[in-house]
C-alpha cells in the first residue's frame, strides 16, 4: 500500500507541536490566554456585566477549578458550559482557575455581604 501524501505533513505539524509544548507550558501567560475565551461571557479579566454569567475574577481557584470539573462530568446543570469544561485537559483547568483568582473583582460588581 502506498503510504499518503498527508502522512510527511501530519509527522512535520505533530513534531512541532511537541517541540512547543514545553515553551507553552512555560509562558507566564497561558492562564489568560486560555481564560480569553471566558471573557465573551462571563466579562474581560472575569469582571461580568449584569450578574449573568456570574463574575470569576477573585473567586477561589479551588472553586473555579471544582465548577469546571462538574461541567465536563454533567454534574452541574449547564447550557453550554458542559461543552465548554470538555474542551480543556486538568492542567489548562487549574490554569484557567488561578488566572481568575489572580484577578481583582470590579469594585462595582462585588456581591454584597451578608
Amino acid at each position: 500500500m502506498k503510504p499518503s501524501r498527508f502522512f510527511p505533513i501530519c509527522l512535520s505539524l505533530a513534531a512541532t507541536m511537541f517541540a512547543i509544548a514545553p515553551a507553552v507550558a512555560q509562558d507566564a501567560n497561558a492562564g489568560r490566554n486560555l481564560a480569553a475565551t471566558c471573557f465573551t461571557c462571563h466579562g474581560t479579566n472575569g469582571n461580568s456585566v449584569g450578574g449573568i454569567p456570574p463574575s470569576l475574577a477573585g473567586r477561589d481557584s479551588g472553586e473555579v477549578f471544582q465548577a469546571m470539573k462538574e461541567f465536563q462530568s454533567g454534574k452541574r446543570p449547564a447550557t453550554v458550559m458542559h461543552q465548554q469544561a470538555r474542551g480543556y485537559n486538568d492542567a489548562q483547568l487549574k490554569l484557567i482557575a488561578a488566572y481568575f483568582a489572580s484577578i481583582k473583582p470590579a469594585a462595582a460588581r462585588l456581591p454584597a455581604k451578608p
